[in-house]
């Protein structure tokens, strides 16, 4: 027994990805219980059916993408159950799937793949001839499927980070458009736990004026940073179709309610004046701009943001119009940047209200990092983006 534990433990697995975890892992469990068919079903993200993912000896189940409903058939017993299952004549068990009995399969063994108390899937053998299964080998499969829960756990979650790193790469602007009249500077890092859905976007509409989007899709990794990037493109659309703020986030709110119910964001969606003399601002939730004018402390809008995108509540938004004079700076933020655990959100704000000034935004953007940052990482994701309008006379306090 312990020579078979070795076999699935060893150091070789920690040097491989998911799809090559599972086809070693099965190669061994199938050749350790001399089994004539090895699978492995995961639960889909849902939690309603098990996909097959790998398999040996029954890789039709893979090819076909087999999919099993959680609490139906063996395999959907077996994850509901969260037991081990065997099934000594398949062909009067009444399997969900008929690959099972088309391959003349006689006898099944399956137990559940359980990481942290979650159920991860499904790990199942199976025989040509009648076969009955010892205490030994059913304890032996048992550990072969904690050890797949484990490494699928954890292979999986660092897949869906990377993945998300890439998307969000590929989103977030690689460089700042050319605006006359106007200086930009953006930074985004992810947090330390995980990527999430915060971006930023800056774009010139047909009528020459200037779109300015910070926005903050609620939860984590992958399905955060989607969301993220169908909000983005949704947002540009219905920036084509009007040049009221407050408009473009009703019908981003009406296009999330719809397709995506159970998604919620903040959204702060800016238009400037070709020459940057006005700006009109709604916010969905968002985090108050900040702003700061030459030669004055920097502060935030007087302007309560309007609800969150997807709380499925029908209230009107509003549109905040402010002149810009020469020199003046816009600062647009997530919460990473001001949100600690031991001190308050407010405060915060302030801090970043005490590091900004109407100066060079690359000069700015540096100022706040220093002081908000430092050298910590933060937990969360941080979007900053600056923009400022040109002055004839500049000074690194704005006073120009």
């Amino acid at each position: 027994m312990l020579e078979n534990i070795r076999a699935i433990t060893d150091d070789a697995f920690a040097h491989m990805d998911l799809d090559e975890f599972l086809d070693t892992l099965l190669e061994r469990v199938q050749e350790i219980l001399d089994v004539d068919t090895a699978v492995v079903l995961l639960l889909e993200r849902q939690g309603r059916f098990l996909v097959a993912t790998a398999a040996k000896g029954l890789e039709e189940e893979v090819s076909q993408g087999a999919r099993v409903p959680v609490g139906e058939g063996f395999a959907g017993r077996v994850a509901a159950e969260r037991r081990p299952v065997y099934i000594p004549e398949v062909a009067s068990a009444g399997v969900f799937n008929p690959l099972l009995v088309e391959r003349g399969l006689q006898s099944l063994l399956g137990v559940p793949l359980i990481g942290g108390g979650a159920l991860v899937g499904v790990l199942h053998v199976g025989t040509l001839a009648p076969r009955r299964f010892t205490a030994d080998e059913t304890e032996f499969l048992g550990l072969a499927a904690s050890r797949a829960a484990m490494a699928v756990q954890a292979l999986l979650s660092r897949a869906e980070r990377a993945g998300a790193v890439e998307l969000m790469r590929s989103l977030v602007p690689t460089a700042l458009p050319d605006i006359p009249g106007a200086e930009l500077s953006a930074r985004y890092r992810p947090g330390k736990a995980s990527v999430g859905g915060d971006w930023y976007d800056v774009f010139t509409l047909p009528s020459g004026e200037i779109g300015i989007v910070m926005g903050d899709v609620a939860g984590h990794g992958l399905p955060a940073a989607v969301v993220m990037g169908r909000m983005r493109s949704a947002l540009r659309a219905y920036a084509l179709e009007t040049t009221d703020p407050a408009e473009v986030l009703h019908k981003l709110d009406r296009k999330m309610e719809h397709f995506e119910p159970d998604a919620t964001a903040t959204v702060v969606y800016a238009v400037c004046h070709p020459d940057l003399k006005q700006v009109r601002v709604s916010s969905a939730g968002h985090l108050p701009v900040v702003i700061a004018m030459p030669g004055e402390p920097a502060t935030t809008l007087d302007a309560k943001p309007d609800v969150l995108i997807g709380l499925a509540v029908e209230l009107p938004r509003r549109t905040l119009t402010l002149d810009l004079p020469p020199g003046a700076l816009l600062c647009f933020y997530t919460d990473g940047l001001v949100e600690r655990r031991d001190s308050s959100l407010n405060t915060g704000i302030d801090r970043l209200c005490d590091a900004v000034y109407a100066g060079p935004p690359e000069e700015v953007g540096a100022a706040v990092m220093a002081a908000l940052i430092g050298r910590e990482r933060a937990d969360d994701d941080i979007a900053l983006l600056l923009i400022r309008r040109l002055a004839e006379v500049t000074d690194r306090r704005g006073s120009g």
